[in-house]
């Protein structure tokens, strides 16, 4: 039978060889899927969904599975400029032209906080924000000094982080920090 020398060959002419051959060939086709899974779980947690629209500063409209869904920010507080109750605050509008300008016409991927509700007091998902490159929008707001550290009831995965850049934002006099800007407090 022809199909049997091919192997007869291998094994006669060097044994060590054909069982590390083997062994390898086990070996690889085991890895491989290990790295698709890990791949595979990656690129789901990171699932792009268009901007429709920047609400203000800490509100964004995303498209998910064909509807909208108006997400509120989680970590962060901008000055307000839509809220009818309220005055435009000072460097609202600024917060909130930034925005505009980061997400406009972008798609960003979401991530839920399970330290968090899901849902805020209006019935919007409580979400932060990433751009396609993976920067954390709602601590870019806060880095840039577009907004404010907000924490509500219950410390959030993210706290710690968005602090510091508070910190960082204001000792360096970034956005609503400068003093001549808002120096700090919404209602100058």
């Amino acid at each position: 039978d022809s199909s049997d020398s091919p192997k007869t060959t291998i094994q006669s002419t060097d044994q060590k060889s054909a069982s590390e051959i083997k062994t390898e060939t086990t070996v690889i086709p085991e890895t491989i899927p290990s790295e698709t899974a890990i791949v595979e779980q990656d690129s789901s947690q990171k699932k792009l969904y268009p901007v429709i629209k920047v609400v203000d500063g800490d509100t964004v409209a995303v498209e998910v599975d064909g509807k909208q869904e108006v997400l509120r920010l989680i970590g962060i507080d901008t000055p307000e400029t839509v809220d009818p109750r309220k005055p435009v605050q000072c460097f609202g509008i600024e917060a909130s032209n930034k925005a505009k300008e980061i997400l406009t016409d972008k798609k960003v991927s979401i991530e839920a906080d399970s330290t968090q509700g899901d849902l805020d007091k209006y019935n919007r998902p409580l979400r932060y924000v990433y751009l396609e490159d993976g920067t954390n929008f709602n601590k870019l707001m806060i880095e840039q000094g577009y907004a404010y550290e907000y924490t509500y009831n219950t410390p959030y995965k993210y706290q710690a982080d968005f602090k510091e850049a508070q910190q960082m934002a204001k000792d360096d006099k970034r956005g609503l920090w400068a003093e001549d800007t808002c120096n700090g407090s919404p209602t100058k």
